[in-house]
C-alpha cells in the first residue's frame, strides 16, 4: 500500500500558517519542531522547514515517525513580519503539547497578525 501525504491509517503531524491581518497563507515562514527528552529540560530538533505559498509545508512528522511525547512547534515570526516591512511584537511563537496516540494525525494550525496569535488542535 502506497502511503501518501494523507497517511491514513498512521500519524502524522501537520501545520499551516495563516496571516489573518491579510487572509492569506503566510508563505516563507521558517519553522522548527523538537521533542523534549524525558526526564529532563533538554530539547532535541526533529525538522526544519519553510512554509509554501498555500501557508503549509510537508509533515513534520512522517506517518510511523511520531512517538508519544512532548514537542515543540517553533515559528520564526518576527522574520516572516520583516520580510513584508512589518514589526512584530512576538519574535517567535512556540507551541508545545503531548502526543499522547502516536498512531493519530495531528494538525496544529497557527494564526498570525504582527500584535496577535492563535493556536488550535485541528484535524
Amino acid at each position: 500500500q502506497a502511503q501518501g501525504m494523507s497517511g491514513t491509517g498512521s500519524g502524522s503531524l501537520t501545520t499551516h500558517v495563516l496571516n489573518t491581518a491579510t487572509g492569506l497563507p503566510a508563505a516563507g515562514l521558517a519553522l522548527r519542531l523538537a521533542r523534549l527528552q524525558e526526564p529532563g529540560t533538554q530539547w532535541t530538533e526533529v525538522a526544519q522547514r519553510w512554509t509554501d505559498e498555500d501557508g503549509r509545508c510537508l509533515p513534520l512528522l512522517a506517518p510511523g515517525q511520531a512517538e508519544a511525547g512532548t514537542y515543540k512547534l517553533h515559528f520564526e515570526t518576527a522574520a516572516y513580519w520583516q520580510s513584508l516591512g512589518h514589526t512584530s511584537f512576538y519574535p517567535f511563537v512556540e507551541v508545545v503539547f503531548t502526543i499522547t496516540d502516536p498512531a493519530q494525525k495531528l494538525h496544529v494550525p497557527l494564526l498570525i497578525s504582527p500584535f496577535s496569535y492563535t493556536t488550535y488542535r485541528g484535524s
